[in-house]
């Protein structure tokens, strides 16, 4: 990959290195918009293209945008919308579980981020807390799509403790793959755990919807079900099923609630907003610890 830059961009701030590649921080040269750009060696191109392709299939405020992809002899590269903020992983390491009301709120942007994808196709295949972005105005934003594919392919990849059944046996993934680990997540927000062990907790136990808030068990006994067909038949299905169920629990305004509640739990980490440190404005992507709109730096370099 050598010293090749994408022009038309001045690099800021390196966020991560790796043995694949790098990820950084810039600068649009003329407009000065920053943005996240993920390098590799041109001999790795396809994971990235791949990504891409999935990627920049997908149109919604809750994921973060692709802008293009740059391929020269030298190396290839993913320019990415950048978020202000923080994982949501970085906000539960500080702050432990999450009351109800911001849970939901992050819950209803991943499932609508997820939505966007499922509606074109697209299965993401590895949401955790360290792909959702929580920016400084609390609105969730879904990121890295390196191991997404098309629904109804067979997988065995993911982050064991947010796979569902189907993925530890290998079959084919859908958009309720993704609504499983979206409760998983929830799960953990609400409780500081992770619903399961390992492979036979998510096998072979019940659902532990008994552990977290009686209006909220029919939503993870639902997500958590280990048949897919028992699960909502869409994340656009259980967004309703969660707004049903929170207005009720929670009253109106609970999203708002939950809101400001997630931007004050990110504006507590500010100091590892990287367009801060970086000394640019508000509007782009990279989280604290090298975690960027594209992936984390760890994933995006190797």
């Amino acid at each position: 990959m050598g010293d090749w830059r994408v022009s038309g961009f001045t690099e800021v701030m390196e966020l991560g290195r790796g043995g694949q590649g790098r990820v950084v921080l810039a600068r649009h040269a003329t407009a000065g918009t920053p943005v996240a750009i993920k390098y590799v060696a041109a001999a790795d191109r396809e994971p990235l293209r791949h990504e891409a392709r999935m990627l920049g299939t997908v149109d919604s405020p809750h994921v973060a945008r692709l802008y293009r992809l740059v391929e020269s002899d030298e190396g290839v590269a993913l320019v990415m919308e950048a978020v202000e903020g923080v994982t949501l992983r970085e906000v539960l390491a500080r702050h432990g579980e999450l009351a109800p009301e911001a849970a939901l709120a992050v819950l209803k942007g991943s499932l609508l981020g997820l939505a966007a994808a499922h509606a074109v196709g697209v299965v993401h295949r590895d949401y955790k807390p360290s792909n959702v972005m929580v920016p400084a105005d609390g609105r969730s934003k879904l990121i890295d799509f390196g191991v997404a594919v098309a629904a109804g392919a067979a997988s065995a990849s993911g982050t064991p403790a947010y796979m569902a059944p189907e993925q530890w046996r290998g079959e084919a993934v859908s958009p309720a793959t993704d609504v499983y680990a979206a409760t998983c997540v929830f799960f953990e927000c609400v409780t500081g755990r992770r619903p399961f062990a390992g492979a036979g907790g998510h096998l072979s136990e019940e659902p532990p919807a008994e552990d977290v808030a009686e209006p909220l068990r029919p939503l993870v006994a639902a997500g958590l079900a280990k048949d897919a067909a028992g699960r909502p038949v869409s994340a656009s299905a259980f967004v309703g099923e969660l707004e049903r169920v929170a207005g009720e629990a929670y009253g109106d305004g609970w999203e708002d609630r939950g809101v400001r509640v997630l931007a004050g739990a990110a504006v507590a980490l500010a100091s590892l907003f990287p367009l801060a440190a970086a000394g640019l404005g508000a509007g782009g992507a990279v989280a604290g610890g090298g975690a960027v709109a594209g992936g984390g730096a760890a994933g995006a370099a190797g």
